[in-house]
């Protein structure tokens, strides 16, 4: 049988509350009847030495008892449980409690000890006698013998004290339970709600429904970071489903312009409106060109994002490797008046130079894309302590801040116009960031429209 949450948890702090109550009240009895022995046993003991006392004073010197009071000491004695016997010393018995009242003595006797055998089955007692010297003037004249049910023995009163305190115990573990019960569901409904909250919001999370959040607060720190974490899961999530989204419609949009030119153009000549010239056709291989770009991008990207992308790490000056490449770029440049500014120096680096390279061509190609004829380009590398940092600074058109978080998907361009003319097909940025998490790198960007993009890698100086 299956239980709730909530169920189960009650049950939990139910069940931890009879074993914590049971293990305090076990140990609190044991030690109250420890304390109580010791208690008893001090308090006969106290009780002797007064009998003793009283008995001494009722000597009158010369070798004289006070019978009568001597009698008056024993029958009080006899009610506390106490069976006393006065010899003087010639071994004479001045007064004898079970000579007073034999029968007495004897149900004295076996109430104390079936009382003392149901309470203390292992106690193993038996009666005793203690003997007392009763001193006149530092002289002895007689002996006291005190006899009880020994080692110690417990009253009507006694019984009747623990009896009330073992009530007690059961009547508060029964109050400590009921508490722990209130308690439990208390505390296991606030603990199970938001967890059947984050229950509901997966369930709708599975079925396809992303935008579900869980707004209960929690005081228990590790449901607020489940809840936390399920919401940015959703969140997640929701954001790669509109990717995906735009990404169709990025692709077919990419994939349609080609087509429907080729579509055209070929209608056009099979219907004879256009006579198949070597103009048109190499307008055709264009397009057909266009579309292989695209495919040969698509393949790109699938070899960079696969989980199997191998590395072939050496070590090289990463500066070098810039300044080559701005090379091929100078005629670009040149063309749009963009000044470039890098203070070649060196800087080794571990990592796939190839790669890494790959890396440097679409930050540089990005940033002539995007800056203004008499722009500014800027590239510098600087050392850290355990990285190399390859900052991409230029004075461009910049990207909106609601396009930052996305600027490394697939096929996302800020520019929704999605002219050729700036940009490609959208990948260049998220084959950099691949390459860069392959190595264990790093990357950031900075934007802001009308002022200029500055990306930031952090590469590990060893792997």
């Amino acid at each position: 049988m299956k239980y709730s949450l909530r169920t189960k948890l009650s049950l939990s702090y139910v069940f931890v509350a009879l074993i914590s109550i049971t293990v305090i009240s076990v140990l609190t009895n044991s030690m109250l009847n420890k304390q109580f022995e010791v208690y008893v046993k001090k308090n006969i003991e106290q009780r002797n030495i007064e009998i003793v006392s009283a008995i001494t004073n009722q000597y009158v010197p010369g070798g004289a008892w006070k019978t009568s009071l001597v009698e008056d000491i024993g029958v009080g004695a006899l009610g506390n449980g106490l069976i006393i016997r006065l010899e003087n010393n010639n071994g004479e018995v001045i007064w004898d409690a079970t000579v007073h009242n034999h029968g007495l003595c004897q149900r004295i006797i076996h109430q104390m000890t079936n009382n003392m055998n149901s309470r203390y089955p292992n106690l193993k007692g038996s009666y005793i006698e203690v003997p007392y010297a009763i001193m006149s003037d530092s002289n002895e004249v007689g002996k006291l013998y005190i006899g009880y049910y020994g080692p110690f023995y417990l009253n009507d009163n006694d019984f009747e004290f623990i009896n009330s305190l073992n009530r007690l115990f059961v009547s508060v573990g029964v109050f400590s339970m009921a508490f722990a019960l209130v308690i439990g569901y208390i505390m296991a409904r606030r603990l199970s709600k938001p967890i059947a909250r984050v229950i509901d919001a997966t369930q709708m999370i599975s079925k396809g429904y992303f935008h579900d959040r869980i707004n209960e607060a929690s005081n228990t720190k590790e449901i607020g970071q489940l809840t936390e974490s399920v919401n940015q899961l959703a969140q997640t999530l929701e954001t790669q489903e509109l990717l995906r989204k735009r990404l169709t419609g990025d692709v077919a949009h990419e994939l349609r312009t080609p087509i429907a030119t080729l579509q055209s153009h070929m209608e056009a000549m099979i219907d004879g409106i256009w006579e198949p010239d070597i103009q048109r056709i190499q307008s055709c291989h264009e397009e057909i060109m266009r579309i292989g770009r695209m495919v040969g991008d698509l393949e790109e990207l699938s070899r960079y994002e696969s989980e199997n992308l191998l590395l072939t790490k050496t070590s090289f000056d990463i500066s070098q490797v810039i300044s080559r490449i701005l090379q091929n770029f100078q005629t670009d440049f040149r063309k749009k008046n963009i000044n470039i500014v890098f203070t070649d120096k060196e800087h080794i680096i571990e990592a796939d130079q190839d790669k890494i390279s790959q890396v440097i061509v679409n930050l540089v190609s990005n940033a002539l894309k995007y800056t203004a004829q008499g722009g500014l380009v800027e590239i510098e590398v600087l050392a850290e302590e355990k990285a190399t940092k390859l900052i991409v600074r230029d004075n461009g058109s910049g990207i909106p801040e609601k396009d930052l978080p996305y600027i490394f998907e697939r096929f996302y361009r800020a520019d929704q116009s999605r002219n050729r003319m700036t940009g490609g097909a959208g990948i260049g940025l998220t084959i950099v960031k691949t390459i860069v998490d392959a190595h264990k790198g790093t990357i950031m960007i900075d934007s802001e429209i009308d002022m200029g993009t500055q990306i930031s890698i952090l590469l590990p100086k060893q792997a």
